[in-house]
């Protein structure tokens, strides 16, 4: 090999050894816990006896034994329908925030957009855990200035920890942490509109709202496309809000959503085995789900582009 293909070869390797340490970590801290939860899920602990002495309890294969279970695991499936009701909340009503704050920020009439956008933001910053614990005490009663308000003004008092106000509650928390993310990945797409096409706009005639809803919205659609993406993830895996409020509360079940199931079967039962398979299923459906809206949005905007 000449000097001249040592250093082409070595140009031509170079972003490699840049990306090794990456995928190092990537295959260390992620592909392999989840190939070893794969693993896990097919297999399950055979009790021989009183299940006392060496030897007595083996790990053995399962097959599909714990896909079946966790199928037709009736506190799996409620879980699942809480978190679907829960996500009809907050997808839109984080995504509609969003895209209004996004919409006000870019308008020409408004006012100390810096802080304001800050100030939208800066939920999205504080850790989730705290987040929950923060709205746990302004729901409860006993300690809460609202609720305190409320007693003196003479107006009802309803309970935010309790039946159906249990879901507004936990969206709450979720739309209040999560619209600044979002708004923020769509008021960056706005920005990026040249400002010729407001400009040709302005000269036939319409007005802000014709811009908005004619315009800058259609234009922001694959950024309104990946804010729904990422929020129906975030959606099925809901894990921190229920679980930081079911101290102050009744209603919240160590089972309430999916991933409360999968973390109750491995730490609580010990049963890493059937945990293992709900996890792999709740990432396969989150893949599917993905999956399917992302080739849904590719088609009409396919079509759209054809028109």
């Amino acid at each position: 090999m000449t000097s001249t293909s040592r250093k082409a070869y070595g140009v031509k390797g170079a972003p490699y050894v840049f990306l090794l340490p990456a995928t190092i970590l990537f295959a260390l801290f992620f592909a392999l816990p989840i190939g070893y939860a794969i693993y896990l899920s097919f297999r399950k602990v055979k009790v021989s006896g009183l299940g006392l002495g060496a030897g007595a309890r083996k790990e053995v294969w399962a097959g599909l034994e714990n896909y079946t279970d966790a199928l037709t695991d009736s506190e799996l499936v409620d879980g699942a329908l809480r978190v679907l009701g829960y996500g009809c909340i907050v997808v839109p009503v984080m995504l509609g925030l969003a895209l209004l704050f996004a919409l006000m920020l870019d308008s020409e009439k408004v006012r100390l957009a810096p802080v304001t956008r800050l100030a939208i933001f800066l939920p999205y910053a504080i850790p989730g855990v705290v987040a929950a614990l923060l709205w746990g005490f302004l729901y409860l009663p006993d300690v809460s200035p609202f609720y305190f308000v409320l007693e003196k003004l003479g107006l009802p008092q309803p309970d935010l920890l309790d039946g159906g106000p249990l879901y507004l509650a936990l969206s709450n928390i979720a739309v209040w942490g999560g619209t600044g993310f979002n708004m923020i990945v769509i008021y960056t797409s706005l920005q990026a509109i040249p400002a010729e096409v407001h400009e040709a706009a302005k000269l036939d005639g319409a007005t802000p709202l014709q811009i908005a809803l004619r315009i800058k919205i259609p234009m922001v659609a694959p950024s309104l496309v990946l804010t729904f993406f990422f929020s129906i993830i975030a959606t099925l895996q809901v894990f921190n809000e229920p679980t930081t409020l079911k101290p102050l509360t009744n209603s919240v079940s160590t089972t309430w959503s999916p991933l409360m199931k999968v973390y109750q079967d491995a730490f609580g039962k010990g049963d890493i085995y059937a945990a293992a398979a709900q996890a792999t299923i709740i990432a396969l459906a989150t893949l599917l789900l993905s999956f399917g809206f992302l080739r849904a949005a590719n088609r009409r905007n396919k079509q759209e582009a054809a028109q």
